[in-house]
């Protein structure tokens, strides 16, 4: 009896040895932790129930979405409809932030979002990038009026998401951009494009402040948004992440950089991730406009989720849109791939879905 058990064992250890293949992405339970859903339109929701994953949804101080009580109301509305396949964070405005008692007011405002259910707070690039206060020095994210919001999102065991900055490539001119995505965003975003305003603070000064910020809170629970923008050097990411133990990254929009890497050095990339597999969570960035067709919606989703499992998950070598030579799969160990796509958010945010069967 013990030899049989052994051999069960055994042959359970070599399955979980195996790498997954394309055609277990539909049975394997996902988690997106990354995408903003602006309508009330169940499209991407339904999608997602389709493929086995489950959705936070996050609010953003962006002058392209919603006014940011429209975000929260489409949010809250979404996730009361389906609470076991959405979740979402809220975000505040920077509006009027040299205003004596603005903090106190912010803070009233997310102590409401978060009795509505929101899991955490979005900190968006705005902070660093556009907005100035009276003086017109631009407001950096280690500023010292969020630090009584810091703590307050602390105190109450919510996660801080932070998109400090933008891609390495937002640096760089067009041509030299190594993803044709950054290249058509800020082709498209010149404002943003920070190559093109030599002015303002350079990429450096971007991830200096964010790191005060956390050396200011070290016990704040981090997601860095889009690879906490480190996309472009799994080295520099790791330091990060050793630097700041209480610090995850999410892998929103930002797998063609790694992809990139991974076409000169796949080894690398495939061992970064597997020493880091409990601080990484998936995540997209899909985005869901009013207007959309749900067949345009459901179609992306598909299409991107399958994409990066094919490369997260699988040996095989495919076209990816942000690149033009083709992608090996990085093959990563099941046990990797159900924490980068399941547990570890599960962990990150204990109340935001109602578990499910593995």
């Amino acid at each position: 009896m013990l030899a049989g058990l052994c051999g069960l064992l055994a042959v359970a250890c070599s399955v979980d040895r195996r790498p997954f293949t394309s055609e277990d992405f539909a049975s394997l339970d996902k988690i997106d932790v990354h995408v903003h859903l602006n309508s009330t339109d169940t499209a991407t929701v339904d999608a997602a129930e389709h493929d086995h994953f489950r959705l936070l949804t996050i609010n953003v101080d962006y002058p392209d979405f919603p006014p940011l009580p429209q975000q929260r109301s489409i949010a809250q509305k979404l996730v009361s409809n389906r609470p076991g396949v959405l979740a979402y964070a809220a975000t505040f405005s920077m509006q009027n932030s040299d205003d004596a008692g603005w903090s106190d007011r912010v803070i009233e405002d997310l102590n409401a979002a978060f009795a509505a259910g929101a899991v955490g707070v979005k900190v968006w690039k705005n902070i660093g990038m556009e907005y100035r206060d009276t003086r017109g020095d631009l407001v950096m994210i280690d500023d010292g009026r969020f630090d009584p919001i810091f703590k307050f999102i602390r105190q109450r065991d919510k996660v801080l998401i932070g998109h400090q900055g933008e891609p390495h490539n937002c640096w760089l001119p067009l041509p030299d951009m190594t993803v044709k995505g950054d290249r058509e965003y800020f082709h498209a975003h010149p404002q943003y494009h920070m190559f093109l305003h030599p002015e303002l603070p350079s990429y450096d000064q971007q991830m200096s402040a964010r790191d005060r910020m956390l050396a200011k809170n070290p016990e704040v629970r981090f997601m860095g948004a889009h690879m906490a923008s480190l996309e472009w050097d799994v080295d520099r990411l790791a330091a990060f992440l050793n630097r700041n133990p209480n610090a995850v990254v999410d892998l929103a929009a930002r797998m063609g950089q790694v992809q990139y890497q991974s076409n000169r050095d796949r080894d690398k990339v495939r061992r970064f991730f597997i020493r880091y597999q409990d601080r990484l969570l998936y995540g997209t960035d899909l985005t869901q406009e009013p207007g959309a067709t749900r067949e345009d919606l459901q179609r992306e989703a598909h299409t991107v989720w399958r994409r990066d499992w094919q490369y997260l998950s699988t040996d095989t070598t495919f076209s990816v849109p942000d690149l033009d030579a083709p992608v090996r799969g990085l093959a990563l160990p099941r046990s990797v791939v159900r924490k980068i796509y399941r547990t570890n958010a599960e962990r990150w945010y204990p109340t935001a879905w109602k578990l499910r069967s593995p």
